[in-house]
């Protein structure tokens, strides 16, 4: 293998500077010349690209974002899109090709099987830790310490004011984040996908409403509820709205949003994304089609579609935890 190319997808998630440096210098170690595409699919599509050496990427450990930039591309879904990809591929010589991202882009390296013949390595960097075969993906330790610290502070003018507050946390559609984060905060409750029946919300509200009216008669205190996004029908707002017309119960809404995706990556996403940026270097050497994880402490390749399609659920023992909390 002489020629590798790098492209950061999707979302974006602390501790993708860190992969990029750590693929860079493993493939100078051997040899391999490193190009780095911009704007994830994009950049393959307008052949945007830099050729990336040790230089460039020995300062960027400690940012958050990617030097590489990011987008969604939408002309991945079309045929003719992938087929742009592949002859840019194709045009400069590449042996293989390291795609961090999440599920989106690793759809998008599945569709490009058919048309390219080279080498596709799948890093997982997103947030939402919603990626099987990896005990976490890169940028998930980051964003559940973001969290935390903000609802910390929440917590400061709720106790001031013994306010109800609502703080949603991002997760797409999965509760990795919420149930990390309302566990590290103390939080009241925690409204999250594996916990909250989407089909009956009104007896979710009754018990919550029965929740909030017990704590506040019996002492003077905050309660603090981690809603995961996409879950209650008009998100926060809604819930809010629903409290107050059924119980009168006054309370105030935070959205964390975009602010849990940034920021400079925690020790623990740093190390982590330089053991599979190294790690997807060496399996773009003999295998394709995998996605580089970390489980239980072991480095591994797992088959793409596998990683994608496998559902993954939040840990039954944070489950556990949360349910013999005394609040609950």
């Amino acid at each position: 293998m002489k020629r590798l190319a790098i492209i950061t997808s999707g979302g974006d998630a602390p501790g993708m500077n860190a992969a990029i440096r750590a693929i860079v210098l493993s493939c100078h170690t051997k040899d391999i010349l490193c190009f780095g595409f911009y704007h994830g699919y994009n950049g393959l599509m307008e052949d945007e690209y830099q050729l990336l050496s040790p230089e460039v990427v020995r300062p960027i450990t400690q940012y958050g974002g990617t030097i590489l930039k990011s987008a969604r591309c939408p002309q991945m879904h079309d045929d003719a899109g992938v087929k742009q990809v592949a002859s840019t591929l194709k045009r400069h010589k590449i042996d293989a090709l390291i795609v961090i991202g999440g599920d989106g882009s690793f759809r998008g390296m599945m569709a490009l099987q058919a048309f390219w013949s080279g080498r596709l390595i799948g890093v997982p960097a997103t947030i939402d830790n919603d990626l099987a075969c990896t005990d976490s993906t890169i940028g998930f330790a980051t964003a559940v310490n973001t969290a935390t610290q903000a609802i910390d502070k929440i917590r400061d003018t709720a106790n001031a004011f013994e306010r109800v507050f609502i703080v949603e946390v991002m997760g797409r559609h999965s509760g990795h984040i919420a149930f990390n984060v309302g566990l590290a905060t103390a939080a009241e409750r925690i409204l999250s996908f594996e916990n909250c029946p989407t089909d009956d919300f009104k007896h979710v509200e009754h018990s919550l409403i029965a929740q909030i009216q017990t704590q506040q008669q019996n002492n003077h205190s905050s309660f603090v509820i981690v809603l995961a996004e996409n879950l209650w029908p008009e998100g926060p707002q809604g819930l809010k709205k629903s409290l107050f017309e059924s119980a009168k119960i006054e309370s105030a809404v935070c959205v964390l949003g975009y602010i849990q995706r940034g920021g400079s990556p925690s020790p623990e996403d740093r190390i982590l994304a330089t053991e599979l940026g190294i790690e997807a270097v060496s399996a773009a050497l003999t295998d394709s089609g995998v996605m580089i994880g970390k489980v239980n402490g072991v480095l591994t390749r797992s088959c793409i579609i596998r990683a994608t399609e496998q559902n993954k659920p939040v840990d039954q023992a944070l489950h556990s935890v949360y349910k013999h909390l005394t609040y609950t």
